[in-house]
This record gives structure tokens, C-alpha cells and sequence, in this order.
């Protein structure tokens, strides 16, 4: 525990005459400086307002066209002559009635509703047609998409077909893009912009500098009835000093230019002969000085201030871990101490020049308490926070994408019990870790905290149905899945569901009403044991999987029909060959914890593997520095740089493992169960001695002796020999080792297993092992 006592400097005014001129240039300099800046800002706000509205236009016009082509569809399908057709069953003549007189309509065809004899025809058939059909009969009513026909996108629709009320088929038709082209086509943009039409992740057009298509998503705008969209970017031109926009900018000069006058003001005074005078009382201090209002100055109003008390404050630096921050609320975290974190946070922002942050928390009782500190302590330090209320942490990563923030703070206690709270932070795209957490706790004790003049803006925000759509308007599966999703009555029992019902499957929740005292099981799908209840749901609806996010939401855990467990790391196989048949050659990073047959998998796809330490800020950063397009860990975390923004998110990555698997033929539980298995055990954890897991570690990395094994030393020991594998680490986050082994046979598990116990008894006999 560390105790601080902050006292202020004096200095003298008599002191400051010879600044004071310097000075007042300054501040002139800067007000023109920030001047031009807002000028600059506010062409570039125009320049968006213009490409927004055409934008916006482009929007108008694809959806009128679509409303006039669905019509045509539902006018044609309730024509007598249709009518009877579909009275009768004979489906050629309903499609040829719905032809007729339609300029530009081809492969019109009129399907039962099962649409057995596409599905019969997988994959040689494509999953265009049927995507479009699925969704018009999901959604009950006309939808739009773009398939391939020859290799050329062209404007799909499809229609529920009924005789009275009841649903005997599906109509589709294909019509020529430019029926909703034209309005992007013909746009007015230029070489220095970017306009396009999307569906998921393909830009169907593109028009203007496509160098900008990456940043394109924060302008887009949603065609309604389809699942198309308008995407636009100008160039992200740098922002005013500090991050400020346009009008601050104006502000800040305007009061710079005052102060500079007042500095004038001031040194005049302070220079005019004057007669001799009697006591004019104590000398004016630097600090009392400035913190005089401008109007005070100007009028010779300058009054002592009382110098304020030093401030005592006490913090535990235990709870500055390797990935984020995280204690016990009322011993070691409290709404004080949320505070002091927060204004840590934002002196950080404003070293960078960083003004925007996005916060959110998590279920926990302690929620509201903490993050209300926190918003005090970044508001002190001159921040603009949104706050995004109750929402998963990947939710929150992706509110400072969404919002255009950079930064972001999920106030969560991830897995761990009730009565933890903790900090997930990033700051201008970087999620802290290491020496950056440490550095905010230095910050603190030390007194290097920026105090602004005026606090920062604080606004609301709900960004859940955003979030549903972005990730719907990218993933609709290929056919209907029935899932049953466990929240473990953590914050994502409501989005989560959401999410996967909106790209089309069949969602039965369980345990996701959101209660911060997780009354039914830990919310940590890693441990088996808090899987069995989803394995009886599964079991009792004869689902076709189960999926399971821990407290935060950034977790996924999977069950299959049959009741296996698939761990994350064969998970992450599958993800690997679907990312890498779009991206060939690209890195696939997995941790330490990761099954030896991953590395083998990743390069019979085409990939770059590449085993890197445990931790998700530590696995994001890798990310960065090698340009990875997919990352994952034993813990379930999994990173998707591909079509998604490269934070780890539970629910964007079980909508991502739908998608996959509903585009194979196979079940859901023979696709799972295919991928490449050996004999694993899940993540052991055994208390430290000592409580001191690093120590213990760096021993046992020092002492241990493996004989014909390849030894890895990134994070903690791994031992690697050809059929199989042991590991034992330090954690991050608790007093806990962590174990896991791998092989290819139980006599090879048996062989690593005493091997390992054999090593850590030689340096801790007493030292309690679960194998």
C-alpha cells in the first residue's frame, strides 16, 4: 500500500515578469494555430456532410428500386393465373406466369418450401439462391440479395409464395444489378472519396480511391428489406491538436487569444513606475495567479487563494495485472479507487492527444458503483465519455470502433467470482497490457495525473442493435441451426442470443437472464464442469450444438449433439482453413496451452503458424505486429482480424462458427468431431506455493530437466516430444499454475503426465498434483 501527499509549488508573481511576454507569443501562436485547425476540421466535416448525403441518396434510390421490384414480385404472385398454378402444385407454370412481361427477369423458378432439390444439388449449386430463398422465408416477406451468375453479381429476390394463407413455396428471380446501381454509379464522387455497394464482406462496386475501402464500414449505411448496404470514406485527415474538433478548436483559440491579452495586461502592470507604495500585502503565487478568472485579471482583482490540503490516498499495486486491472470490491477496489484508475486512464489519453473514450460494465453487483468512479476519474482528466451502460466487453471493443473513439474501458470481472470487479482498457487502438497497466498505477502514486480546466462531456449511448446488425448484415448461415446458448447469467445473455437468432438460427437460451451473483454456475465455460447443464439441454431439444460465453462475453465454449466438449484449440482449426481459403499464407497465431497438432493443420491449409504467449492483450499486440489475420487461445478467447475488427469476441465468433458449419453437408457434430484429436485434458489449476506462481515457475524452468524433449520457454515450460506435450505456466490473473497436457495415445499421457509430476515434486515434494 502506497501513501501520497501532493503539495503545490509557489513561485512568486514577481517571478513571471520576465516570462510573461514569451508567453502571451505563445498562447498567439497557438490561437492561430488551433484557429487554422478548426478551419481545416470544419472543410473536412463539410466534405463528409457532402459525401454522407450522397451516400444517403444512393440508399434512397436502391431502396425505392427494390420496393418498386417487390411489389412487381407480390402483385404477380397474388395474379389469378399464379394463383391457380400454386393451387395446383405445378410450380414451372407459376415461375413462367411471374416471367412474363418482366423486362430483365431470368431464372425465375417456384420452389417447395423445403427447397429439397437445391439442397440435393450442395455445393455444385451454390449457396446464393438458397440464402436468398431461406431468408424471404425466415423473414416472411420479399428479400433482397447479390449472387454470382456466369461470375457476375446480379440482383436476387425472393418472396414467400402462399395460396390464401398458407405457405406452399418460395419464388425467386434475378434481375440486373442496375436496377439498384444507379444510384452509386452515377453518383458524384471523386477521385479523393469512396462509395460502394456491399453485402457482407464483398464490395459488389466500388467507386473512387479504393485505398479507403478498409475504413469504409464507420460511414455505412443499411439498404432497408436487404441485407445490402452503402459503404463510404474520405481520407481520415488528422484531427485538431489534442483530438479537439472543429468547434473546440475555435473555442480554444479564442480563449488562448484572451489569455495572451491578459499576459500583455498583467506585464504592463507589473512594469509601470509607480511611487513608492504602502504594504500592498502577501505576493501573488504562480498558482494563485492563474487560476484567477481572465475578467479577475483584467480588472486588478486578484485575490490570495488558500493553498488546499495535501491529499492522502492509498492503493493496493497488486491488482495491476499483465492484461488489465482486477481485485476484490471493498478490500481492494472500491468507487475511490475506480476513480483514481480513471483519471490514470485519461492522463494517458491526454499525453497521446486522445479526447474520446467509451465505458461500459458488465452484470456484477459492483458494477454501477465502479464505473461511476471511473467515469469521475476520466472526466477530471478532461475526457469526452460515452457511456454504452450494461454490455459485454467485446460489445464495448467494438463501441470504440462503432463511435469512432479509439479507446475504451469494459468494467468486468470476466470469469472470476461475485465479489470481483476489474478494468479492460484500451487506449487509441492499443489494448494496455504489461508495463503500460503498471505504468497507470506509477502515474497515480507518483501524482502525474492531469487535472483539466473543465471536466469532460459525458452522453449515453445504446449500441446493442448496432452491434446485432453489423454482424447479421455480414453472417447469415446457409440453413437453420437449433442452438442452445449459456450465459451463465452473465452481461451476455441478452445480445448473445440476439445475435445468433439475427443471422438465422434457432436459439433456445439458458441462464441468460444477467445476475452479477451467477446463481446457477460460474460463468467460465473453460472448466468442464460448468458445462453440463448445456450438454442435457442439448441433449433433451436434440440440438445441433451448444455454445457458452463466460461473464464478459469475449469467451466461447462448445458442446456438440453427442455431448464432446470441443476444445478451443480444435476449434481454432476450423476457424484457421475457413480464414485461410480467402487468405492463403496468412500468420494464425495460437498460446502456449494450444494442441501440438494445430501448428501440422494450420500449414496443410496454407498457413503461417506461429505459438505465441498466453493473455489476450499480449496475443492483440502480436496481432498487430505480425499483421495475423486470426488469432485464438485454450481459454476460448478468439481474435478475427478478418471481416471483423481483431478483439477477442465470444458471440461474433460463435456466429462466425455457424456460418461454417451450415455451409457443410455434413451435421454440425460430425464437422466438429472430424477435426484432428488426440487424448487432452482441459486446463488444470493448481494453487501456488506460496501463492507466488511466477516464482515457483521460474524455478521449475530453471531446475526441471526433460530428457529428448524440445523445451519452450515464451510463457512458462512447454515441453514438446513427438507424441505429445506438457506445459505448466504461471497465471496472470489469480495465485494459481497452470497445467495441460496432450498426446497421442493414454500410454503417452501416462509417460508425460509422471514425467511432470516426477519434476515439480523434486522442487515442491508436498505440492498437490490432480494426475
Amino acid at each position: 500500500m502506497v501513501d501520497i501527499k501532493l503539495e503545490k509549488p509557489q513561485v512568486s508573481a514577481a517571478q513571471l515578469k520576465p516570462v510573461l511576454l514569451p508567453l502571451a507569443v505563445l498562447c498567439a501562436l497557438l490561437a492561430l494555430w488551433l484557429g487554422w485547425a478548426g478551419v481545416q476540421q470544419h472543410l473536412d466535416s463539410s466534405r463528409r456532410s457532402d459525401l454522407s448525403r450522397v451516400r444517403d441518396n444512393a440508399v434512397a434510390a436502391a431502396h425505392d428500386a427494390l420496393g418498386v421490384e417487390h411489389k412487381r414480385l407480390r402483385d404477380r404472385l397474388d395474379a389469378a393465373e399464379t394463383q391457380a398454378a400454386l393451387q395446383a402444385g405445378d410450380y414451372p407454370a407459376a415461375a413462367a406466369a411471374l416471367t412474363k412481361n418482366w423486362p430483365g427477369a431470368k431464372a425465375v423458378v417456384v420452389l417447395p418450401i423445403d427447397l429439397a432439390s437445391d439442397y440435393a444439388q450442395l455445393p455444385k449449386g451454390g449457396y446464393g439462391r438458397l440464402g436468398a430463398m431461406e431468408a424471404a422465408i425466415v423473414a416472411d416477406k420479399p428479400m433482397a440479395a447479390i449472387v454470382r451468375e456466369a461470375g457476375k453479381p446480379v440482383l436476387a429476390l425472393a418472396a414467400p409464395a402462399r395460396v390464401g394463407e398458407q405457405l406452399v413455396a418460395v419464388a425467386y428471380v434475378q434481375l440486373p444489378l442496375q436496377r439498384i446501381s444507379d444510384g452509386i454509379e452515377k453518383a458524384d464522387v471523386d477521385g479523393s472519396s469512396y462509395l460502394a455497394l456491399r453485402q457482407g464482406g464483398f464490395s459488389v462496386i466500388e467507386r473512387g480511391d479504393t485505398a479507403l475501402g478498409n475504413g469504409a464500414e464507420a460511414m455505412a449505411a443499411k439498404i432497408p428489406g436487404s441485407d445490402l448496404r452503402v459503404a463510404a470514406a474520405v481520407p481520415d485527415i488528422a484531427g485538431g491538436p489534442l483530438g479537439l474538433g472543429a468547434l473546440p478548436c475555435f473555442i480554444a483559440a479564442v480563449v488562448l487569444a484572451l489569455l495572451a491579452f491578459v499576459l500583455i495586461r498583467v506585464r504592463q502592470r507589473m512594469g509601470r513606475a509607480a511611487a513608492p507604495v504602502e504594504d500592498e500585502g502577501p505576493v501573488q503565487t504562480l498558482a494563485e495567479t492563474m487560476s484567477a478568472s481572465p475578467l479577475d485579471l483584467l480588472a486588478g482583482n486578484v485575490t490570495e487563494n488558500s493553498t488546499a490540503a495535501p491529499r492522502a490516498v492509498s492503493i493496493d499495486g497488486g491488482i495491476f495485472r499483465a492484461y488489465d486491472i482486477r481485485g476484490v470490491v471493498g478490500q481492494t477496489l472500491d468507487p475511490g479507487i475506480a476513480e483514481l484508475i480513471g483519471h490514470s486512464i485519461g492522463s494517458v489519453m491526454h499525453d497521446q492527444g486522445l479526447t474520446e473514450i467509451v465505458v461500459g460494465r458488465d452484470g456484477r453487483l459492483s458494477g454501477p458503483a465502479m464505473i461511476e468512479g471511473l467515469i469521475a476519474g476520466l472526466r477530471k482528466a478532461g475526457r469526452n465519455v460515452i457511456d454504452i451502460g450494461m454490455a459485454p466487453t467485446p460489445v464495448i471493443y467494438f463501441g470504440a470502433y462503432h463511435l469512432r473513439a479509439g479507446s475504451c474501458v469494459s468494467v468486468t470481472g470476466s470469469h472470476n467470482p461475485p465479489d470481483y470487479n476489474g478494468f479492460k482498457i484500451v487506449v487509441g487502438g492499443e489494448t494496455l497490457s504489461g508495463a503500460a497497466v503498471t505504468d497507470l498505477f506509477q502515474r497515480i502514486v507518483g501524482g502525474r495525473l492531469h487535472t483539466a480546466a473543465e471536466p469532460g462531456t459525458l452522453t449515453q449511448r445504446d449500441i446493442s442493435e448496432d452491434y446485432v446488425q453489423r454482424i447479421a448484415s455480414d453472417i447469415q448461415i446457409d440453413r437453420p441451426l437449433k442452438v442452445v446458448v449459456d450465459a451463465g447469467n452473465g452481461v451476455a445473455g441478452d445480445i448473445g442470443p440476439r445475435v445468433l437468432a439475427a443471422i438465422g438460427a434457432e436459439v433456445t437460451p439458458l441462464y441468460c437472464e444477467i445476475d452479477g451473483e451467477f446463481p446457477n454456475h460460474h460463468p467460465d465455460p473453460s472448466e468442464p464442469h460448468n458445462l453440463v447443464d448445456l450438454i442435457k439441454m442439448v441433449a433433451r431439444l436434440d440440438a445441433d450444438l451448444g455454445v457458452a460465453f463466460d461473464g464478459d462475453g469475449d469467451r466461447l465454449g462448445v458442446i456438440t449433439r453427442d455431448g464432446q466438449n470441443i476444445f478451443p484449440d480444435r476449434l481454432l482449426m476450423l476457424f484457421a482453413a475457413d480464414v485461410l481459403e480467402r487468405n492463403p499464407g496468412a500468420m494464425i497465431i495460437y498460446d502456449v496451452k494450444c494442441t501440438g497438432r494445430l501448428p501440422g493443420h494450420i500449414l496443410r491449409h496454407g498457413g503461417s503458424p506461429l505459438m505465441w504467449k498466453t493473455g489476450h492483450s499480449l496475443i492483440k499486440a502480436k496481432m498487430r505486429e505480425t499483421d495475423a489475420e486470426l488469432a485464438g487461445e485454450m481459454s476460448g478467447h478468439f481474435f478475427f482480424k478478418e471481416r471483423w475488427y481483431g478483439f477477442d469476441d465470444g458471440i461474433y465468433s460463435a456466429a462466425r462458427l455457424l456460418e461454417i458449419l451450415a455451409a457443410q453437408p455434413q451435421t454440425a457434430t460430425e464437422t466438429l468431431n472430424a477435426l484432428p484429436n488426440g487424448i487432452s485434458t482441459p486446463e488444470i489449476k493448481v494453487d501456488a506455493p506460496d501463492g507466488d506462481p511466477h516464482s515457483f515457475v521460474e524455478r521449475f524452468r530453471n531446475e526441471a530437466s526433460f530428457e529428448g524433449a524440445r523445451l519452450s520457454t515464451i510463457d512458462g515450460l512447454r515441453v514438446d516430444y513427438p507424441d505429445g506435450w506438457g506445459l505448466v505456466r504461471a497465471s496472470n490473473t489469480t495465485p494459481i499454475l497452470v497445467m495441460r497436457f496432450d498426446a497421442d495415445s493414454h500410454e503417452a499421457m501416462a509417460r508425460i503426465q509422471s514425467a511432470f509430476r516426477a519434476q515439480l515434486h523434486a522442487i515442491k515434494p508436498d505440492l498437490k498434483l490432480p494426475f
